[in-house]
């Protein structure tokens, strides 16, 4: 009789063991489960976002320049729908006699409305063999101008320019190279 007691007493043991054991892992579990679901973030239910990516504009000036302009991100302005605030552009103006003007810069504001751009930080231009770097520009179709200042330096194989402002008028080709102050003076530099 002692062997049999001892052999139920041995699977009662192995019985309350594995009870245990189930338990202990199950609460394990459900604990693992718990820190997963609190861990989740809120996502927003708003469904209306001002984010946009890869954009691409094009319009043109009615004398036969062509802008267009892609955007990696896009943010549109609340205050003015109008407005959408830009990262990582590339811009290219066709004008009309076949030039090409290259710009690149690392953050814009466009004007939807009338395809007005302000090109800001790490600016870089290239226009016939001429390349500009500046930190700002400004260009508006309508009035056929480009504006560049901020750090402004152009170069290209014959000589470097530093000033404070080029402006470039579309229409006419006419550029300007000043300094806002009168009596500073635009440094040119002659690289032959």
């Amino acid at each position: 009789m002692n062997k049999k007691k001892f052999k139920y007493f041995f699977f009662f043991v192995i019985l309350l063991l594995a009870i245990i054991y189930i338990k202990n892992f199950k609460y394990k579990d459900d604990e693992l489960k718990t820190e997963i679901i609190t861990d989740i973030p809120d996502i927003p239910t708003n469904q209306n976002s001002n984010l946009l990516s890869e954009l691409n504009f094009s319009s043109d000036d009615g004398k036969g320049n062509i802008y267009t302009l892609k955007a990696l991100k896009g943010e549109i302005d609340f205050a003015n729908n109008n407005i959408i605030f830009l990262e990582k552009i590339n811009a290219v103006i066709e004008l009309k006699n076949g030039d090409i003007i290259y710009i690149l810069s690392d953050f814009g504001k466009y004007n939807v409305e009338n395809s007005d751009t302000i090109f800001s930080k790490n600016v870089l231009i290239s226009y016939l063999e001429n390349k500009v770097e500046s930190d700002y520009l400004e260009f508006s179709i309508d009035k056929s101008l480009i504006t560049i200042s901020k750090g402004v330096s152009l170069s290209n194989q014959n000589y470097t320019i530093n000033a404070d402002v080029i402006e470039m008028n579309l229409d006419t080709k006419n550029i300007e190279i000043f300094m806002y102050e009168g009596l500073k003076k635009v440094k040119i530099k002659s690289i032959k």
